[in-house]
């Protein structure tokens, strides 16, 4: 029989309270901890954690405190990653975020999920579905974004979205459930929003 882990990672139903798994999130948490603590000058000791916590981490990157992660080690972040507060990632399966993606305050990235029936919830048996962003990703805040979802690259996920379904390359996407408004043009690049100019 596979441990809990493998079935974790792969997509399988597995038991989270297994010990070994149970002791991977005990020793996230404590870093996590840690790097929640931290006075706010402290940046240099907060990255060192992010990059002791995190699967990867590709050059620059601020995170701004607090973060929640379940194991950090299935998170990869890209070059120029940023994240306003209360970012959670729920990593039991792969989380990976493209370069120059910014994430607004209380996003949650959610690879968790538990069955439907409750007789079989009730086995406290659950799954991981990865979750994948692409490059140049702006997410609004208070977008949670549920297992098994793409985002592609260039996109903009507007404030308050839950996200059901995957979203291409180069929109803009809404709502609960979240959907395509349209998509990213030329214009876009002369206005900052609405149809404010940007002066230079």
């Amino acid at each position: 029989m596979k441990k809990q882990k493998e079935r974790m990672l792969s997509g399988k139903p597995y038991l989270a309270f297994d010990d070994e798994l149970l002791q991977e999130r005990q020793y996230a948490k404590g870093l996590v901890f840690k790097f929640n603590a931290l006075h706010p000058d402290e940046i240099d000791k907060r990255n060192e954690i992010i990059r002791n916590l995190l699967g990867k981490t590709n050059g620059t990157f601020f995170i701004e405190p607090p973060f929640r992660c379940d194991y950090g080690y299935n998170i990869e972040i890209g070059e120029n990653f940023y994240s306003n507060y209360n970012l959670i990632i729920l990593d039991c399966a792969s989380v990976k975020i493209g370069d120059n993606a910014m994430l607004g305050p209380n996003v949650g990235i959610y690879t968790a999920g538990h069955p439907l029936h409750y007789e079989t919830r009730n086995t406290l048996y659950e799954f991981a579905l990865p979750i994948s962003i692409g490059d140049n990703v702006w997410i609004g805040g208070n977008v949670v974004i549920n297992p098994n979802i793409n985002i592609g690259n260039n996109t903009v996920i507007g404030s308050g979205s839950v996200l059901t379904k995957d979203i291409p390359d180069n929109v803009i996407a809404a709502g609960n459930p979240c959907k395509v408004l349209r998509e990213i043009n030329e214009d876009d690049k002369i206005y900052y929003y609405k149809k404010m100019r940007i002066e230079k």
